[in-house]
Protein backbone atom coordinates (compact mmCIF):
# COMPACT_ATOMS: atom_id res chain seq x y z
CA UNK A 1 0.00 0.00 0.00
CA UNK A 2 1.48 3.50 -0.53
CA UNK A 3 0.02 6.41 1.29
CA UNK A 4 -0.96 10.27 0.64
CA UNK A 5 -0.65 12.03 4.07
CA UNK A 6 -3.19 10.24 6.05
CA UNK A 7 -4.86 8.21 3.14
CA UNK A 8 -3.25 4.97 1.81
CA UNK A 9 -3.87 4.18 -1.67
CA UNK A 10 -3.32 0.68 -3.22
CA UNK A 11 -0.28 0.61 -5.69
CA UNK A 12 -0.80 0.66 -9.01
CA UNK A 13 1.92 -2.35 -10.40
CA UNK A 14 1.05 -1.34 -13.56
CA UNK A 15 2.74 1.97 -12.83
CA UNK A 16 5.25 -0.09 -11.27
CA UNK A 17 5.96 -2.88 -13.90
CA UNK A 18 7.45 -0.39 -16.74
CA UNK A 19 8.57 -2.69 -19.51
CA UNK A 20 6.26 -5.66 -17.64
CA UNK A 21 7.42 -6.77 -14.51
CA UNK A 22 10.17 -4.22 -13.36
CA UNK A 23 10.15 -1.21 -11.76
CA UNK A 24 13.29 -0.39 -13.50
CA UNK A 25 12.19 2.40 -15.58
CA UNK A 26 14.60 1.64 -19.01
CA UNK A 27 13.20 0.02 -21.70
CA UNK A 28 16.04 -1.55 -22.31
CA UNK A 29 17.27 -2.80 -18.96
CA UNK A 30 19.73 -6.14 -19.39
CA UNK A 31 17.71 -8.14 -16.68
CA UNK A 32 14.94 -7.03 -17.69
CA UNK A 33 15.46 -7.97 -21.18
CA UNK A 34 16.98 -11.35 -20.37
CA UNK A 35 13.66 -12.47 -18.28
CA UNK A 36 11.16 -11.62 -20.76
CA UNK A 37 13.83 -12.89 -24.06
CA UNK A 38 13.79 -16.23 -22.26
CA UNK A 39 9.94 -16.04 -21.93
CA UNK A 40 9.11 -14.95 -25.61
CA UNK A 41 11.67 -17.56 -27.11
CA UNK A 42 9.66 -20.30 -24.35
CA UNK A 43 6.67 -19.09 -26.26
CA UNK A 44 7.94 -19.36 -30.05
CA UNK A 45 9.44 -23.21 -29.44
CA UNK A 46 5.75 -24.37 -27.99
CA UNK A 47 4.10 -22.33 -30.90
CA UNK A 48 6.58 -24.57 -33.31
CA UNK A 49 6.04 -27.55 -31.14
CA UNK A 50 2.37 -27.40 -31.12
CA UNK A 51 1.98 -25.48 -34.73
CA UNK A 52 0.08 -28.93 -36.19
CA UNK A 53 -2.56 -27.97 -33.92
CA UNK A 54 -4.17 -24.60 -35.38
CA UNK A 55 -5.38 -24.46 -38.92
CA UNK A 56 -2.98 -23.53 -41.47
CA UNK A 57 -5.02 -21.35 -42.90
CA UNK A 58 -6.84 -18.79 -40.84
CA UNK A 59 -10.12 -19.32 -40.74
CA UNK A 60 -11.67 -16.10 -38.79
CA UNK A 61 -13.77 -13.21 -40.41
CA UNK A 62 -12.15 -9.80 -42.26
CA UNK A 63 -12.41 -7.45 -38.98
CA UNK A 64 -12.34 -10.06 -36.06
CA UNK A 65 -9.23 -8.49 -34.21
CA UNK A 66 -10.91 -4.80 -34.12
CA UNK A 67 -13.98 -6.93 -31.85
CA UNK A 68 -11.24 -8.07 -29.40
CA UNK A 69 -9.11 -5.21 -28.59
CA UNK A 70 -9.81 -2.19 -27.02
CA UNK A 71 -10.56 0.74 -29.02
CA UNK A 72 -7.32 3.03 -27.80
CA UNK A 73 -3.86 1.97 -26.45
CA UNK A 74 -3.34 1.36 -23.11
CA UNK A 75 -2.48 4.71 -20.57
CA UNK A 76 -0.53 2.29 -17.79
CA UNK A 77 2.36 -0.41 -19.30
CA UNK A 78 1.10 -4.14 -19.05
CA UNK A 79 2.95 -7.17 -18.68
CA UNK A 80 4.63 -9.34 -20.83
CA UNK A 81 2.96 -12.04 -19.22
CA UNK A 82 -0.34 -10.27 -20.55
CA UNK A 83 0.52 -9.38 -23.51
CA UNK A 84 1.66 -13.09 -24.62
CA UNK A 85 -1.68 -14.15 -23.29
CA UNK A 86 -3.31 -11.71 -25.84
CA UNK A 87 -1.06 -13.12 -28.69
CA UNK A 88 -2.11 -16.36 -27.67
CA UNK A 89 -5.32 -16.14 -27.85
CA UNK A 90 -6.18 -12.86 -30.39
CA UNK A 91 -3.29 -13.34 -32.78
CA UNK A 92 -2.58 -16.35 -33.05
CA UNK A 93 -6.16 -17.71 -34.54
CA UNK A 94 -5.69 -14.70 -36.84
CA UNK A 95 -2.57 -15.81 -38.26
CA UNK A 96 -2.05 -18.48 -41.54
CA UNK A 97 1.32 -20.72 -40.35
CA UNK A 98 3.44 -20.17 -42.95
CA UNK A 99 6.01 -22.65 -40.79
CA UNK A 100 3.21 -25.56 -40.24
CA UNK A 101 4.25 -28.58 -42.03
CA UNK A 102 0.84 -28.71 -43.94
CA UNK A 103 1.54 -25.63 -45.62
CA UNK A 104 2.06 -25.60 -49.04
CA UNK A 105 0.81 -22.61 -50.46
CA UNK A 106 2.35 -20.25 -52.80
CA UNK A 107 6.54 -20.64 -52.42
CA UNK A 108 7.48 -21.18 -48.78
CA UNK A 109 8.97 -18.68 -46.36
CA UNK A 110 11.30 -21.25 -44.82
CA UNK A 111 13.12 -20.40 -40.80
CA UNK A 112 15.46 -21.90 -39.28
CA UNK A 113 17.45 -22.08 -35.80
CA UNK A 114 20.12 -20.08 -37.47
CA UNK A 115 17.84 -18.07 -39.31
CA UNK A 116 16.27 -16.58 -36.28
CA UNK A 117 19.16 -16.74 -34.22
CA UNK A 118 20.68 -14.40 -36.92
CA UNK A 119 17.45 -12.46 -37.25
CA UNK A 120 17.71 -11.69 -33.01
CA UNK A 121 21.81 -10.40 -33.36
CA UNK A 122 21.19 -8.25 -35.80
CA UNK A 123 17.66 -7.19 -34.49
CA UNK A 124 19.95 -6.63 -31.00
CA UNK A 125 22.22 -4.98 -32.41
CA UNK A 126 19.76 -2.96 -34.54
CA UNK A 127 22.39 -0.64 -36.17
CA UNK A 128 21.31 1.32 -39.46
CA UNK A 129 24.14 0.21 -41.70
CA UNK A 130 23.54 2.55 -44.52
CA UNK A 131 27.40 3.42 -45.00
CA UNK A 132 30.82 1.48 -44.06
CA UNK A 133 31.59 3.92 -41.81
CA UNK A 134 27.93 3.84 -39.96
CA UNK A 135 29.09 0.13 -38.78
CA UNK A 136 32.14 -1.29 -40.74
CA UNK A 137 31.24 -4.94 -40.05
CA UNK A 138 27.57 -4.48 -41.14
CA UNK A 139 28.92 -3.81 -44.78
CA UNK A 140 32.08 -6.02 -44.72
CA UNK A 141 30.46 -9.48 -43.83
CA UNK A 142 27.54 -8.45 -46.10
CA UNK A 143 30.11 -8.23 -49.07
CA UNK A 144 31.78 -11.44 -47.82
CA UNK A 145 28.31 -13.45 -47.66
CA UNK A 146 27.74 -12.42 -51.11
CA UNK A 147 30.89 -13.79 -52.54
CA UNK A 148 30.48 -16.69 -50.61
CA UNK A 149 27.05 -17.67 -52.09
CA UNK A 150 27.94 -16.07 -55.19
CA UNK A 151 30.72 -19.27 -55.30
CA UNK A 152 28.04 -21.51 -54.10
CA UNK A 153 25.91 -21.17 -57.02
CA UNK A 154 28.67 -21.06 -59.30
CA UNK A 155 28.20 -17.58 -60.45
CA UNK A 156 30.44 -15.95 -62.62
CA UNK A 157 33.28 -14.18 -61.02
CA UNK A 158 32.32 -11.05 -62.99
CA UNK A 159 29.44 -10.94 -60.43
CA UNK A 160 31.61 -11.02 -57.46
CA UNK A 161 33.16 -8.59 -55.58
CA UNK A 162 36.41 -10.42 -56.59
CA UNK A 163 35.76 -10.08 -60.06
CA UNK A 164 34.87 -6.76 -60.44
CA UNK A 165 31.09 -6.99 -59.66
CA UNK A 166 29.09 -7.32 -56.22
CA UNK A 167 26.73 -8.30 -54.19
CA UNK A 168 23.68 -6.80 -52.13
CA UNK A 169 21.42 -7.56 -49.53
CA UNK A 170 17.57 -6.37 -50.73
CA UNK A 171 14.63 -6.40 -48.94
CA UNK A 172 12.50 -8.26 -51.59
CA UNK A 173 12.55 -9.18 -55.25
CA UNK A 174 10.79 -6.31 -55.81
CA UNK A 175 13.37 -4.06 -54.91
CA UNK A 176 16.10 -5.89 -56.99
CA UNK A 177 14.28 -5.30 -60.14
CA UNK A 178 13.51 -1.59 -59.72
CA UNK A 179 16.89 -0.95 -58.56
CA UNK A 180 18.07 -2.69 -61.62
CA UNK A 181 15.66 -1.27 -63.71
CA UNK A 182 16.08 2.10 -63.08
CA UNK A 183 20.23 1.44 -63.30
CA UNK A 184 19.25 -0.12 -66.93
CA UNK A 185 16.53 3.32 -67.59
CA UNK A 186 19.35 5.82 -67.03
CA UNK A 187 22.24 3.88 -68.56
CA UNK A 188 20.00 4.34 -72.00
CA UNK A 189 19.05 8.12 -70.99
CA UNK A 190 22.33 9.53 -70.66
CA UNK A 191 23.19 8.41 -74.34
CA UNK A 192 19.84 9.57 -75.97
CA UNK A 193 18.95 11.81 -73.31
CA UNK A 194 16.16 12.23 -70.50
CA UNK A 195 13.33 13.84 -72.88
CA UNK A 196 13.46 10.60 -74.32
CA UNK A 197 11.79 8.09 -71.97
CA UNK A 198 8.61 7.71 -73.38
CA UNK A 199 11.02 5.83 -76.05
CA UNK A 200 11.74 3.26 -73.86
CA UNK A 201 10.85 -0.32 -73.54
CA UNK A 202 10.75 -3.22 -71.25
CA UNK A 203 9.99 -6.96 -71.62
CA UNK A 204 9.34 -10.16 -70.47
CA UNK A 205 6.83 -13.41 -70.29
CA UNK A 206 2.89 -14.04 -69.68
CA UNK A 207 4.61 -15.74 -66.58
CA UNK A 208 6.93 -12.99 -65.04
CA UNK A 209 5.77 -11.72 -61.47
CA UNK A 210 3.69 -8.98 -60.82
CA UNK A 211 6.36 -6.86 -59.33
CA UNK A 212 8.08 -6.15 -62.45
CA UNK A 213 4.62 -4.27 -64.28
CA UNK A 214 5.05 -2.02 -60.66
CA UNK A 215 8.62 -1.73 -61.09
CA UNK A 216 8.19 -0.08 -64.47
CA UNK A 217 5.43 2.07 -63.51
CA UNK A 218 7.53 3.59 -60.50
CA UNK A 219 10.57 4.05 -62.97
CA UNK A 220 8.46 5.58 -65.13
CA UNK A 221 8.43 3.72 -68.39
CA UNK A 222 4.97 4.32 -70.73
CA UNK A 223 3.02 1.67 -69.83
CA UNK A 224 2.06 1.17 -73.95
CA UNK A 225 5.99 0.40 -73.90
CA UNK A 226 5.42 -2.66 -71.29
CA UNK A 227 5.74 -5.95 -73.24
CA UNK A 228 4.41 -9.17 -72.55
CA UNK A 229 5.78 -12.39 -74.34
CA UNK A 230 3.08 -14.70 -74.45
CA UNK A 231 3.94 -18.42 -73.40
CA UNK A 232 2.13 -21.92 -73.96
CA UNK A 233 1.52 -25.21 -72.27
CA UNK A 234 3.00 -26.48 -75.34
CA UNK A 235 6.52 -25.30 -73.85
CA UNK A 236 6.28 -25.47 -70.50
CA UNK A 237 5.77 -21.83 -70.46
CA UNK A 238 8.93 -20.52 -70.79
CA UNK A 239 9.76 -17.85 -72.91
CA UNK A 240 10.04 -18.08 -76.94
CA UNK A 241 13.75 -16.05 -77.73
CA UNK A 242 12.10 -16.19 -81.41
CA UNK A 243 8.74 -14.28 -80.10
CA UNK A 244 10.86 -11.90 -78.19
CA UNK A 245 12.99 -10.79 -81.13
CA UNK A 246 10.28 -10.52 -83.67
CA UNK A 247 8.91 -8.25 -80.70
CA UNK A 248 11.91 -6.04 -80.31
CA UNK A 249 12.47 -6.13 -84.21
CA UNK A 250 8.79 -4.71 -84.46
CA UNK A 251 9.65 -2.25 -81.59
CA UNK A 252 13.12 -0.70 -83.24
CA UNK A 253 11.37 -0.75 -86.43
CA UNK A 254 8.59 1.86 -84.59
CA UNK A 255 11.86 3.87 -83.30
CA UNK A 256 11.33 2.62 -80.14
CA UNK A 257 14.46 2.05 -77.68
CA UNK A 258 14.24 -1.97 -75.92
CA UNK A 259 16.56 -1.29 -72.48
CA UNK A 260 15.58 -4.36 -70.56
CA UNK A 261 14.35 -8.04 -70.48
CA UNK A 262 13.34 -9.82 -67.61
CA UNK A 263 13.68 -13.47 -67.46
CA UNK A 264 12.46 -16.38 -64.95
CA UNK A 265 13.88 -19.24 -63.12
CA UNK A 266 10.99 -20.21 -61.03
CA UNK A 267 8.22 -18.76 -62.39
CA UNK A 268 5.16 -18.18 -59.74
CA UNK A 269 2.42 -20.31 -61.10
CA UNK A 270 4.32 -23.42 -62.46
CA UNK A 271 8.24 -22.86 -62.10
CA UNK A 272 8.72 -22.61 -65.39
CA UNK A 273 12.09 -21.76 -66.45
CA UNK A 274 13.05 -18.91 -69.16
CA UNK A 275 16.15 -20.27 -71.46
CA UNK A 276 18.58 -18.03 -70.33
CA UNK A 277 21.47 -18.86 -72.88
CA UNK A 278 19.29 -17.92 -76.28
CA UNK A 279 17.80 -15.00 -74.14
CA UNK A 280 20.21 -13.24 -73.61
CA UNK A 281 21.99 -12.99 -76.97
CA UNK A 282 18.76 -11.75 -78.54
CA UNK A 283 19.02 -9.04 -75.76
CA UNK A 284 22.65 -8.13 -76.58
CA UNK A 285 22.07 -7.84 -79.86
CA UNK A 286 20.44 -4.71 -78.24
CA UNK A 287 22.47 -3.72 -75.91
CA UNK A 288 19.11 -4.24 -73.28
CA UNK A 289 20.25 -5.30 -69.59
CA UNK A 290 18.80 -8.48 -68.57
CA UNK A 291 18.13 -9.53 -65.18
CA UNK A 292 17.32 -13.05 -64.45
CA UNK A 293 14.37 -13.62 -61.30
CA UNK A 294 15.76 -16.41 -59.22
CA UNK A 295 13.44 -15.52 -56.65
CA UNK A 296 12.13 -19.45 -55.64
CA UNK A 297 14.85 -21.48 -57.81
CA UNK A 298 17.95 -20.04 -56.94
CA UNK A 299 18.45 -22.01 -53.82
CA UNK A 300 18.22 -24.92 -55.20
CA UNK A 301 21.10 -24.16 -57.33
CA UNK A 302 23.51 -24.90 -55.32
CA UNK A 303 23.24 -28.25 -56.18
CA UNK A 304 25.22 -29.82 -58.92
CA UNK A 305 22.23 -31.71 -60.46
CA UNK A 306 19.83 -28.43 -60.66
CA UNK A 307 22.69 -25.98 -61.60
CA UNK A 308 21.88 -26.38 -65.21
CA UNK A 309 18.98 -24.07 -64.83
CA UNK A 310 20.94 -21.03 -64.83
CA UNK A 311 23.39 -21.88 -67.48
CA UNK A 312 23.47 -19.05 -69.29
CA UNK A 313 23.44 -16.76 -66.22
CA UNK A 314 27.07 -15.45 -67.91
CA UNK A 315 25.12 -13.37 -70.76
CA UNK A 316 22.83 -11.28 -67.80
CA UNK A 317 23.84 -8.44 -66.25
CA UNK A 318 22.33 -9.06 -62.66
CA UNK A 319 21.07 -12.05 -60.87
CA UNK A 320 18.58 -12.29 -57.12
CA UNK A 321 17.35 -14.53 -55.49
CA UNK A 322 15.43 -14.49 -51.64
CA UNK A 323 16.86 -15.96 -49.45
CA UNK A 324 14.03 -15.79 -47.47
CA UNK A 325 11.97 -17.96 -49.78
CA UNK A 326 14.11 -21.24 -49.88
CA UNK A 327 17.16 -21.58 -48.32
CA UNK A 328 15.99 -20.61 -44.31
CA UNK A 329 17.04 -17.21 -43.44
CA UNK A 330 13.84 -15.44 -42.05
CA UNK A 331 12.16 -12.80 -44.22
CA UNK A 332 13.39 -10.50 -45.36
CA UNK A 333 16.55 -11.18 -47.45
CA UNK A 334 17.11 -11.07 -51.35
CA UNK A 335 20.37 -11.22 -52.46
CA UNK A 336 21.28 -9.33 -55.84
CA UNK A 337 24.84 -9.85 -57.55
CA UNK A 338 25.23 -7.23 -61.05
CA UNK A 339 28.31 -6.99 -62.99
CA UNK A 340 28.81 -3.73 -62.91
CA UNK A 341 27.75 -1.92 -59.56
CA UNK A 342 28.79 1.33 -60.99
CA UNK A 343 25.56 1.19 -63.15
CA UNK A 344 23.05 1.00 -59.76
CA UNK A 345 24.91 3.42 -57.77
CA UNK A 346 25.56 6.20 -60.58
CA UNK A 347 21.29 6.31 -60.20
CA UNK A 348 20.69 5.61 -56.49
CA UNK A 349 23.99 7.43 -54.79
CA UNK A 350 23.07 10.29 -52.84
CA UNK A 351 25.73 12.21 -51.17
CA UNK A 352 24.06 14.77 -48.71
CA UNK A 353 27.42 16.99 -46.34
CA UNK A 354 25.97 15.26 -43.20
CA UNK A 355 26.62 11.51 -44.46
CA UNK A 356 30.79 12.96 -46.17
CA UNK A 357 32.99 10.87 -44.08
CA UNK A 358 36.87 10.13 -44.98
CA UNK A 359 36.00 6.21 -45.71
CA UNK A 360 33.56 6.92 -48.54
CA UNK A 361 35.80 9.97 -50.24
CA UNK A 362 38.82 7.23 -49.91
CA UNK A 363 36.81 5.18 -52.67
CA UNK A 364 38.00 2.06 -51.05
CA UNK A 365 34.57 1.22 -49.02
CA UNK A 366 31.07 0.10 -49.94
CA UNK A 367 28.26 2.31 -49.04
CA UNK A 368 25.11 0.06 -49.66
CA UNK A 369 23.03 3.25 -49.15
CA UNK A 370 23.79 3.91 -52.84
CA UNK A 371 22.86 -0.01 -54.16
CA UNK A 372 19.04 0.40 -52.76
CA UNK A 373 16.31 2.63 -52.73
CA UNK A 374 16.16 3.74 -48.82
CA UNK A 375 18.84 4.85 -47.03
CA UNK A 376 19.03 3.31 -44.03
CA UNK A 377 19.24 -0.65 -43.70
CA UNK A 378 19.33 -3.40 -41.48
CA UNK A 379 22.43 -5.61 -40.55
CA UNK A 380 20.63 -8.35 -42.75
CA UNK A 381 24.00 -10.37 -43.23
CA UNK A 382 24.35 -11.46 -40.18
CA UNK A 383 21.37 -13.82 -40.43
CA UNK A 384 22.63 -15.04 -43.80
CA UNK A 385 26.03 -15.83 -42.23
CA UNK A 386 24.86 -17.98 -39.71
CA UNK A 387 22.69 -20.26 -41.63
CA UNK A 388 25.71 -20.48 -43.98
CA UNK A 389 27.77 -21.64 -41.05
CA UNK A 390 25.61 -23.61 -39.08
CA UNK A 391 24.39 -25.97 -41.87
CA UNK A 392 27.11 -25.72 -44.75
CA UNK A 393 27.15 -25.82 -48.43
CA UNK A 394 26.75 -30.22 -47.53
CA UNK A 395 23.12 -29.55 -45.05
CA UNK A 396 21.59 -27.01 -47.06
CA UNK A 397 21.76 -29.41 -50.11
CA UNK A 398 20.60 -32.00 -48.15
CA UNK A 399 17.55 -29.74 -46.69
CA UNK A 400 16.45 -28.90 -50.91
CA UNK A 401 16.96 -32.38 -51.89
CA UNK A 402 14.62 -33.66 -49.37
CA UNK A 403 11.99 -30.81 -50.15
CA UNK A 404 12.39 -32.16 -53.99
CA UNK A 405 12.22 -36.21 -53.08
CA UNK A 406 9.03 -35.32 -51.03
CA UNK A 407 7.44 -33.27 -54.26
CA UNK A 408 8.65 -36.13 -55.86
CA UNK A 409 6.56 -38.80 -53.45
CA UNK A 410 3.60 -36.51 -54.10
CA UNK A 411 3.97 -36.53 -57.50
CA UNK A 412 3.56 -40.25 -57.98
CA UNK A 413 0.50 -40.36 -56.34
CA UNK A 414 -1.04 -38.16 -59.01
CA UNK A 415 0.49 -39.84 -61.29
CA UNK A 416 -0.83 -43.00 -60.32
CA UNK A 417 -4.54 -41.83 -59.39
CA UNK A 418 -6.55 -41.38 -63.11
CA UNK A 419 -9.00 -39.27 -61.65
CA UNK A 420 -5.83 -36.38 -61.35
CA UNK A 421 -3.39 -35.20 -63.79
CA UNK A 422 0.28 -33.04 -63.02
CA UNK A 423 -0.94 -30.24 -65.80
CA UNK A 424 3.19 -28.73 -66.16
CA UNK A 425 6.37 -30.98 -65.65
CA UNK A 426 7.89 -30.67 -62.34
CA UNK A 427 10.76 -28.94 -62.17
CA UNK A 428 11.77 -28.01 -58.50
CA UNK A 429 9.21 -29.13 -55.23
CA UNK A 430 6.23 -28.05 -56.79
CA UNK A 431 3.69 -29.92 -58.41
CA UNK A 432 1.03 -28.44 -60.24
CA UNK A 433 -1.89 -30.35 -60.92
CA UNK A 434 -6.10 -30.83 -61.26
CA UNK A 435 -8.72 -32.93 -61.07
CA UNK A 436 -8.93 -34.20 -64.69
CA UNK A 437 -10.95 -33.43 -67.45
CA UNK A 438 -11.59 -37.12 -68.26
CA UNK A 439 -12.57 -37.61 -64.31
CA UNK A 440 -15.19 -34.79 -64.99
CA UNK A 441 -16.66 -36.18 -67.85
CA UNK A 442 -17.30 -39.68 -66.43
CA UNK A 443 -18.82 -38.01 -63.69
CA UNK A 444 -21.31 -36.30 -66.21
CA UNK A 445 -23.77 -37.52 -68.57
CA UNK A 446 -23.52 -38.17 -72.17
CA UNK A 447 -20.22 -38.01 -72.42
CA UNK A 448 -19.72 -34.01 -73.52
CA UNK A 449 -16.39 -33.56 -71.56
CA UNK A 450 -14.82 -35.69 -73.65
CA UNK A 451 -13.22 -33.61 -76.42
CA UNK A 452 -11.83 -31.06 -73.91
CA UNK A 453 -7.86 -33.11 -73.37
CA UNK A 454 -7.39 -32.89 -77.42
CA UNK A 455 -8.90 -29.85 -78.56
CA UNK A 456 -6.74 -27.50 -79.83
CA UNK A 457 -9.14 -24.63 -80.03
CA UNK A 458 -9.52 -23.61 -76.55
CA UNK A 459 -11.24 -20.31 -77.86
CA UNK A 460 -14.41 -21.93 -78.98
CA UNK A 461 -17.51 -21.81 -77.24
CA UNK A 462 -18.05 -25.08 -76.70
CA UNK A 463 -14.39 -25.95 -75.37
CA UNK A 464 -14.77 -22.45 -73.40
CA UNK A 465 -17.92 -24.11 -71.41
CA UNK A 466 -15.78 -27.40 -71.02
CA UNK A 467 -12.68 -26.01 -69.47
CA UNK A 468 -15.20 -23.79 -67.29
CA UNK A 469 -16.58 -26.71 -65.97
CA UNK A 470 -13.39 -28.22 -65.17
CA UNK A 471 -11.73 -25.11 -63.76
CA UNK A 472 -14.80 -24.74 -61.29
CA UNK A 473 -14.47 -28.37 -60.66
CA UNK A 474 -11.05 -27.84 -59.37
CA UNK A 475 -11.56 -24.56 -57.27
CA UNK A 476 -13.94 -26.21 -55.44
CA UNK A 477 -11.27 -28.74 -55.00
CA UNK A 478 -9.03 -26.01 -53.36
CA UNK A 479 -11.71 -24.20 -51.64
CA UNK A 480 -12.76 -27.24 -49.69
CA UNK A 481 -9.18 -28.38 -48.96
CA UNK A 482 -8.26 -25.23 -47.52
CA UNK A 483 -11.42 -24.88 -45.77
CA UNK A 484 -10.72 -27.63 -43.73
CA UNK A 485 -7.67 -25.81 -42.06
CA UNK A 486 -5.86 -29.34 -42.17
CA UNK A 487 -3.71 -28.07 -45.21
CA UNK A 488 -3.06 -25.18 -47.05
CA UNK A 489 -2.64 -24.85 -51.10
CA UNK A 490 -3.06 -21.99 -53.96
CA UNK A 491 -3.77 -22.13 -57.26
CA UNK A 492 -3.32 -20.26 -60.59
CA UNK A 493 -4.45 -20.09 -63.59
CA UNK A 494 -2.29 -20.70 -66.83
CA UNK A 495 -3.19 -21.05 -70.11
CA UNK A 496 -6.86 -21.03 -69.15
CA UNK A 497 -5.94 -24.04 -66.92
CA UNK A 498 -6.68 -23.98 -63.12
CA UNK A 499 -4.53 -25.68 -61.62
CA UNK A 500 -3.99 -26.37 -57.93
CA UNK A 501 0.44 -25.82 -56.72
CA UNK A 502 1.66 -28.00 -53.96
CA UNK A 503 4.88 -26.01 -52.94
CA UNK A 504 7.03 -28.23 -51.00
CA UNK A 505 9.02 -26.02 -48.57
CA UNK A 506 8.32 -25.61 -44.95
CA UNK A 507 11.21 -26.27 -43.15
CA UNK A 508 9.20 -29.08 -40.41
CA UNK A 509 7.39 -31.07 -43.71
CA UNK A 510 8.59 -34.43 -43.34
CA UNK A 511 7.06 -37.39 -45.94
CA UNK A 512 4.23 -38.20 -43.38
CA UNK A 513 3.08 -35.03 -43.95
CA UNK A 514 3.13 -35.03 -48.15
CA UNK A 515 1.31 -38.62 -47.64
CA UNK A 516 -1.57 -36.94 -45.31
CA UNK A 517 -1.96 -34.10 -47.99
CA UNK A 518 -2.31 -36.59 -50.36
CA UNK A 519 -5.00 -38.33 -48.08
CA UNK A 520 -6.50 -35.02 -47.31
CA UNK A 521 -6.91 -34.26 -51.22
CA UNK A 522 -8.42 -37.56 -52.37
CA UNK A 523 -11.12 -37.59 -49.65
CA UNK A 524 -12.27 -34.12 -51.02
CA UNK A 525 -11.75 -34.89 -54.59
CA UNK A 526 -13.92 -38.43 -54.13
CA UNK A 527 -17.00 -35.68 -52.27
CA UNK A 528 -16.83 -33.21 -55.17
CA UNK A 529 -16.60 -35.47 -58.19
CA UNK A 530 -19.62 -37.62 -56.78
CA UNK A 531 -21.32 -34.20 -56.15
CA UNK A 532 -21.30 -32.92 -59.67
CA UNK A 533 -24.88 -33.12 -61.30
CA UNK A 534 -25.28 -34.56 -64.43
CA UNK A 535 -27.52 -30.99 -65.69
CA UNK A 536 -23.43 -29.44 -66.01
CA UNK A 537 -23.65 -31.93 -69.21
CA UNK A 538 -26.60 -30.52 -70.85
Amino acid sequence: MGSFGDFEFPQNNALLNIAGGSSNDNPLDPEEFRRQGHMVIDFIADYYKNIEKYPVLSQVEPGYLKKRLPTSAPFYPESIETILGDVQDHIVPGITHWQSPNYFAYFPSSGSIAGFLGEMLATGFNVVGFNWMSSPAATELESIVMDWLGQMLRLPKSFLFSGNGGGVLQGTTCEAILCTLVAARDRTLRIIGNDNIGKLVVYCSDQTHCAFKKAAQIAGINPNNFRVIPTTLSSSFSMCPKALRNTITADVEAGLVPIFLLATVGTTSTTAVDPLGPLCDVAKDYGMWVHVDAAYAGSICICPEFRHFIDGVEGADSFSFNAHKWFFTTLDCCCLWVKDPAALTKSLSTDPEYLKNKATESKQVVDYKDWQLALSRRFRSLKLWLVLRSYGVEKLRGFLRSHVKMAKVFQGFVEADNRFEVVVPRNFANVCFRISPSAVMNKSSNGVLGEITNSNDISSPRTKTKMGLVNEVNQKLMESINGSGGIYMTHSVVGGIYLLRFAVGATLTQESHVIEAWNVVKQHAHAILNSIPTTHSQ
